[in-house]
């Protein structure tokens, strides 16, 4: 049983599919009454880049979240650019979650 906070890390690029799936998220963190913090960032490349300024603020000041939610959407459009933002973020957040053996759920639709 989680007795701390759980971090939502967000990206609402795709907002009406990122509103879903926080809505998701919150009603099943509620069911659990399991509390949470949420940040929301610009896009998905920036959801580690959040997480892993988080893990190096709660090295300084000993707080830390029990576990992170990633949530976003990458939708593939005729570009490259589709390959490098799902890729480059699920790899980032993996070697964030393994660096700080932090529990990660990765809720980033792709």
């Amino acid at each position: 049983m989680i007795k701390g906070k759980v971090l939502i890390i967000i990206s609402k690029y795709y907002k009406n599919i990122s509103e879903n799936l926080l809505k998701s998220a919150i009603t099943f963190l509620d069911e659990k009454f399991i509390k949470f913090d949420l940040i929301e960032v610009p896009g998905a490349l920036e959801i580690p880049q959040a997480l892993n300024l988080q893990q190096i603020i709660s090295k300084n000041t000993g707080f830390f979240y029990e576990g992170y939610i990633a949530l976003g959407c990458v939708i593939k459009g005729e570009t490259y650019h589709f390959e490098i933002v799902s890729n480059e973020t699920n790899r980032c957040l993996m070697n964030i979650a393994l660096k700080y053996s932090c529990p990660l759920g990765n809720g980033i639709i792709t």
